[in-house]
């Protein structure tokens, strides 16, 4: 990165010492105060919080905010002025500045997934590695799964195209699916989405108003979440459980599960309107309920009468059974089908390829309807040809998916046993399904290792993004769905980023 260009600064604000103080919070978290002064700085710039040609506090107001010495305002500055985030003048001061590289840099596809999309920094390898977004490849037989769809498109083309409970030929599928899964369903029990985000998102808005509870695992998918806050509704945690296995001896080791008498009297003292529960290989814990706390938490729905979605995009990725193997690894959330208050919501993304964005909701017929009414204003109804190579998919589901565990397999023991080797200190746990690792590092860091990890070209998720009250600081998410030579790229840039935050 080379130096910005000398020039007059143009200074649109001044930032006040306090001010600084308050914008920087606790931005020591270990090693070298000068370099963590100035990443804490630089990470502002990038995460918006601190506009260019803005004015910093001389080095002797700043140090005397943050109780450090001069010398330490001055080298951070200094080393700000190194990676092109700020210039100085005689009489303009230090002024904050986006870096201009020396040359083209090849341009950054900003990572979508399930987590929020972190900002590349512009001091960072261009060539970053992404452990931060549960998203791979797609299957070899997806676009074979294309062209046969394309084929069997003209039968739907003399209609208007809009299906808002999907396709009736993906709705018989979907219905056939789950009923060889164990929960008998007709069709008018399908309603097909725009993905299971848009799925889940329908389902806030029709069940839940301003001010209403919503029970939901800590923690969880960050993208439920959003769509319940956006809802209106307030969040109540309750605790995943655990079922941990030791990545350097394989061993399983006690953990508490899921707790179902906490959790229905959580139901009891707070009377929600929904509860949203990820029951197997659960994002990002990778936890599967067992059939008596599945029993459980039907029982409590019925009792309290309270809406149950059971998120279930992660079901087919079971990597410690047989890959080839047909059924699920543990039986259907919703059982025998029977209570209407256990909804599911299932998609294509995790189980062939995020870019086809087709998902569904199992309901009752009476809230399947509903939904429906819903979707008018968001989407109308979901892209045919994408709904019937989803059908293709469905009829060649085994191989597919066979494919794709043995991939993920592959890839999960591959980080695990480098991060073994790396960083025994952590403690990473062998998840036996889904897409990601829940690490735990022994410190309460991970916003700073974040942080850190970015400005060393790697992006992971620290624990809080996945908890409702912003705890799991001594928490990661790394996920293992990239490609293996991005994964062996990834975990010397982690060592180097933990010797930032604990050297």
């Amino acid at each position: 990165m080379s130096l910005a260009p000398s020039g007059t600064v143009d200074v649109h604000r001044h930032l006040s010492p306090a001010a600084a103080a308050r914008l920087l919070g606790r931005w020591h978290a270990g090693g070298r105060a000068y370099v963590a002064l100035a990443d804490a700085l630089r990470a502002a710039v990038l995460a918006g919080t601190l506009a260019p040609h803005t004015r910093l506090p001389s080095e002797r107001d700043l140090a005397a905010a943050l109780g450090v010495s001069r010398t330490t305002t001055a080298a951070a500055y200094g080393r700000l002025r190194e990676l092109g985030f700020a210039r100085s003048r005689t009489g303009s001061g230090t002024v904050v500045v986006l870096p201009r590289p020396s040359r083209p840099r090849a341009a950054h596809r900003a990572p979508g997934g399930d987590a929020p999309p972190a900002p590349a920094p512009h001091a960072a390898p261009i060539d970053l590695a992404d452990l931060s977004q549960a998203t791979s490849a797609a299957p070899s037989g997806l676009h074979a799964a294309y062209s046969r769809a394309l084929e069997r498109l003209p039968e739907h083309l003399a209609g208007g195209g809009y299906e808002p409970y999907g396709v009736a030929a993906l709705r018989e599928a979907l219905a056939d699916h789950q009923t060889r899964r164990g929960t008998p369903t007709t069709p008018d029990e399908i309603l097909v989405t725009t993905g299971a985000q848009h799925a889940i998102t329908t389902l806030a808005t029709t069940l839940l108003g301003a001010g209403d509870r919503a029970v939901v695992q800590s923690p969880t998918y960050y993208h439920a979440m959003e769509a319940l806050r956006r809802a209106g509704a307030r969040l109540v945690p309750v605790p995943v459980g655990r079922r941990d296995r030791d990545a350097r001896t394989g061993r399983d080791q006690d953990a508490p599960g899921f707790d179902v008498d906490l959790y229905g009297s959580t139901l009891r003292q707070v009377s929600p309107r929904l509860v949203y529960l990820v029951p197997d290989f659960h994002n990002p814990t990778a936890y599967t309920l067992s059939a008596a706390e599945r029993a459980g938490v039907r029982d409590a729905a019925q009792r309290h009468r309270v809406t149950v979605v059971g998120d279930e995009t992660l079901t087919d990725l079971d990597l410690d059974g047989d890959p080839d193997a047909a059924g699920p690894v543990a039986e259907p959330l919703a059982g025998d089908g029977t209570s209407p208050y256990v909804v599911t919501v299932g998609s294509a993304s995790k189980s062939f390829w995020g870019g086809l964005r087709v998902g569904w909701v199992r309901a009752h017929p009476d809230l399947v309807a509903r939904l429906a009414r819903t979707r008018q204003s968001a989407d109308i109804a979901t892209a045919v040809l994408e709904q019937l190579t989803v059908v293709e998919l469905l009829d060649d589901a085994p191989s597919v998916l066979a494919e794709r565990r043995r991939m993920l397999r592959a890839q999960r023991d591959l980080l695990c046993g480098l991060l073994g080797a790396a960083l025994p200190d952590w403690r990473v746990h062998v998840p036996e399904g889904g897409l990601s690792l829940w690490v735990d590092v022994g410190a309460p860091v991970a916003q700073a290792f974040a942080a850190a990890a970015a400005a060393e070209g790697v992006l992971v998720n620290a624990g809080p993004t996945f908890t409702p009250d912003g705890s799991a600081a001594d928490r990661l998410r790394l996920t293992f769905s990239r490609p293996p030579d991005e994964l062996e790229h990834a975990v010397p840039r982690l060592v180097a980023a933990w010797a930032r935050v604990t050297g």
